[in-house]
Formats: structure tokens, sequence, C-alpha cells
């Protein structure tokens, strides 16, 4: 056993050693850091306070992995899981910390990558960083699952989630951070597959038929959909499932999903209505969306209002400004803004979303927002380029506001570069990736903005995903290098 040599160069640690360590911080992916002389090490299922026992697995020059043996010392921020299989199957990293910890680890996250990428100080911070917004409870808020089916070691059927990095299927009852309905429908479903002799698919012999069930659920509705992914284009005896699962309260849609590729892709393009709609509707707010199988929505409705709500606020719109509103997606955001924005304009690369955005305006009769479809880093400098050019359109080029959600990666630099050009009064950025976030909050006050606001938000309790919302004030114009 190795526990803190005193000859630092001296210690070399190999697979299968034990080492004893406190954990003092959690990792991005929720892997609790530890230290023994100038060694750091990763050790999942911990929390911070408590002290280890752990197997070494792999090393680095001044890192390794280790599996969690025995805790010696509980934290006092250690609860019991309320998922008895959260270890096995990974989903949820942080089942086993309270969620007042929860919430302020993911605070610290936020507040320390501005510091240390975003190069802000603590003084101007201090004024600026607004305590985390946590959800009312931190189990039963996903309005989605997607589980896939499988067979056991034994042969029998199941239903449940990927063990972590892999594609072993680790049983699961009932996800804690899932709706309760979502046990019944699968319990339904695993009985008519055995009852019929209807086979889960294997992806290594690209067989069997029924691949995942997609359950969604309107949490202001409380409309259900139940979607199965199958390979092949029919379900035998389908009717039989169809009127099992009408029973259930809420149940408006039950349809198939056609996916015959062998591929790791969840969701293929077709889809087959079996009963009622091949949509569900769901409100955030007073707009009401349109969901399909294959609609991008929020997962966490009722965090995801307070998130809107928070652009809202530091978009400060009264009604006679010009908005974009990039990387829009189905234009979630984007319908919130116009409904106080004189012109909204909204960019989203994939076409079927953009195809949702315009149907959702319909239905919420909101005319004032257009869509186009493309990179917004392609785009949005294209527009900028054209329209000034032309000199119209002056509104369109130069607008009042700016919000931007990008993926974790961040926004691409040309995105950035136009945005600053554009010069906007004021930049909202919304991101759910802390660190890309601070990148680019960096680089836009470097270039004639000043930091106002900056709201995290927890979307996604139980895991290590956290949103920020910031708000950005134009100080000076943005003189582009030649």
């Amino acid at each position: 056993m190795r526990n803190g040599a005193t000859e630092l160069k001296q210690v070399i640690y190999k697979k299968g050693d034990i080492i004893e360590t406190t954990i003092i911080d959690i990792s991005h992916t929720g892997e609790g850091i530890g230290k023994t002389d100038a060694f750091t090490w990763f050790i999942k299922n911990t929390v911070i306070g408590d002290s280890v026992k752990a197997l070494v697995m792999k090393t680095k020059k001044s890192y390794g992995y280790a599996r969690l043996l025995e805790i010696s010392r509980e934290s006092s921020d250690r609860i019991l899981p309320k998922c008895d299989i959260a270890r096995k199957c990974g989903g949820c990293s942080l089942q086993e910390m309270s969620y007042e910890s929860e919430l302020k680890l993911k605070e610290n996250m936020v507040y320390n990558n501005l510091i240390r990428i975003g190069g802000f100080s603590k003084e101007e911070l201090s004024t600026k960083f607004l305590p985390i917004i946590g959800g009312k409870t931190p189990f039963r808020y996903r309005n989605k699952a997607q589980f896939p089916i499988g067979k056991n070691k034994d042969g029998k059927i199941i239903a449940g989630f990927y063990a972590g990095g892999t594609h072993s299927i680790i049983e699961v009852n009932d996800c804690v951070i899932g709706v309760k309905e979502n046990k019944e429908i699968l319990d339904i479903i695993l009985e008519f597959m055995k009852s019929n002799k209807i086979e889960p698919y294997d992806e290594k012999e690209h067989k069997g038929l029924i691949r995942h069930v997609l359950i969604r659920k309107g949490f202001y509705t409380h409309e259900l959909m139940v979607c199965l992914v199958i390979n092949g284009i029919t379900l035998p005896k389908n009717k039989i499932l169809v009127d099992n699962l009408k029973k259930i309260k809420g149940v408006v849609s039950i349809c198939l999903n056609i996916n015959i590729e062998k591929t790791n892709v969840i969701l293929g393009n077709e889809v087959i209505t079996l009963y009622g709609r091949d949509y569900i509707f769901d409100n955030i707010g007073d707009i009401k969306f349109q969901i399909s199988p294959l609609s991008f929505f929020q997962v966490n409705p009722a965090q995801t209002k307070v998130l809107y709500d928070k652009v809202m606020e530091f978009a400060t719109l009264t009604g006679n400004e010009t908005v974009w509103d990039l990387y829009c997606g189905i234009g979630s955001i984007s319908l919130f803004l116009a409904k106080k924005a004189k012109k909204v304009y909204a960019i989203e690369v994939i076409e079927r979303a953009i195809n949702d955005a315009r149907e959702n305006a319909r239905i919420n009769n909101i005319e004032n927002v257009e869509f186009f479809v493309g990179k917004a880093e392609e785009i949005l400098p294209r527009i900028y380029k054209e329209y000034s050019a032309k000199k119209n359109h002056l509104d369109m080029i130069k607008p009042d506001v700016i919000v931007v959600d990008p993926p974790r990666k961040g926004c691409d630099i040309a995105c950035l570069n136009t945005m600053l050009e554009m010069s906007p009064k004021r930049i909202v950025y919304v991101s759910c990736d802390s660190s890309t976030f601070a990148r680019d909050l960096k680089y836009l006050c470097e270039n004639g903005y000043a930091l106002q606001r900056v709201q995290p938000v927890d979307q996604f309790a139980r895991t290590m995903h956290v949103e920020g919302v910031a708000e950005l004030i134009r100080t000076t114009c943005y003189f582009p290098q030649k």
C-alpha cells in the first residue's frame, strides 16, 4: 500500500496498487479527484470529503484512474442514492451527493472557468455572478427517455440504459429522473414481446426487431407518446400492444420509427402511426409546441422555463427591437423572443428542426420571426456581407440584440466576428458547457463588450451538466484586423 512517500520522484504507481486519498474536487465528467504526493487520481462514485481506498487501474505521467474499494470516512455531503443501480448505469454521476452540494459544485465550476479560462477577476464577478438556480426536485424531471431493448445473460428480454462507454444494457425498471409512466409502458411492451415471441434487436448480428423504446411526456398537457424503433417495416400483432398501451392515462400517440440501418444512430427518418397522432403537444410558458418522435425538445421543461425567462430578462426587450437567435433549434427561444420583439431572425443547421420551428410559429400565430437553414458561422457572415453591400435591411444587419445558444463546442470564430461586426447593443449568450462559455465570453469582452450578469441554471440534476446565461453590453465599436 502506498500512502505518502517523502521522495516524490521515487513514487511509481502501477496497476493493482492500492491507494488511500481524500476527495478534494469533482472532475467535469463526475469523477472524484484525490491526490497522493504530487499524483492526481480520478475515482468514480466518490464525493468531495470522502476518504477512500481505491485500486489503481491505469496511470499516466502525473495522474491515474482508480476503482473505489472502500469509503473509510464518508463526506457530510454523501447521501444514499435513490437509484439502486446508479453506479452500474453511469447516467447519473452525482446520485450520491446531496442536491445542495451538487448545486454548489456546479456553481463553482462555472465561476472557476470564468476566472481560469475567461480571465475575469473575482472582484468583477463579485457583483455580476448570480447564485445558481436549482430545480424544485432533482428527480422525475425528464420528459423524454430512450430505452435500448435487448437480452441479459439468461436470455431474458430487458430494457434499460447502456453502461458508460459500452453498449451493454443495464436493466432499469424505473429510472428516477424519468417520469413514473415509463415503467408501466415498458412492462407492457416487454410482456408483449415475451408473449408474442418478438425478438429484440442484436446489433452485432443485425437481427431482431425492436431496437429502442422512445417515450415522451408533455408536462403541461400530460400527453404521452410511445414510439417503438424497429429493425423492419411492420410490428406483428401490433393491435394487441396498442390496445394495452391505450389503457394508460394520457397516451395519445403510439407509433413506429423505422430504422433498418446497421448503425448506432437510434432513430430513422420514417414514422408510422399506429394510434392517435404522430406527435404530442406541450407548453413552455405560454408557447405551445408540437413534438414528434424526431423533434428536439428540452428534456426539463420546468427549468427550461426558468432559463428562458432569464434570457428574456437579460435581453430587456420593449417591443421595438430586432433580434437574431443563433443555433435556434426548433425555435423555442426564438418564439419567446418574438412575443416581445419587433422582429426575430433565427438560424439552425438542422433542416428538420427549422421545419418544426416554422410549424410551432404557425401554431402560436407568431408571424414576426424568420428562419434560415444552415450553419450560423456561414449564414450570418453571408447575410451581413450581402446586405451591407446593398445598404438596405439595416435593422437586419444592425440588430439590437443577438441571442446565441451554441452546441458544447461553443461558437465558431467566424460567427463571433460577424456578431462583433453587427455590433448589437446587447448579446445574450446561453451555454451548456462552462469552459467554451468562458472562452467565448473572453473573446467578446476583449473586442468591445462588457460582462453585465452571469446566471447558472441547473437543467440536468444528478449529472455534471449545467447551463449558463450571460448578458453582455456593447462598450466600443469593433474594428476587425485587416
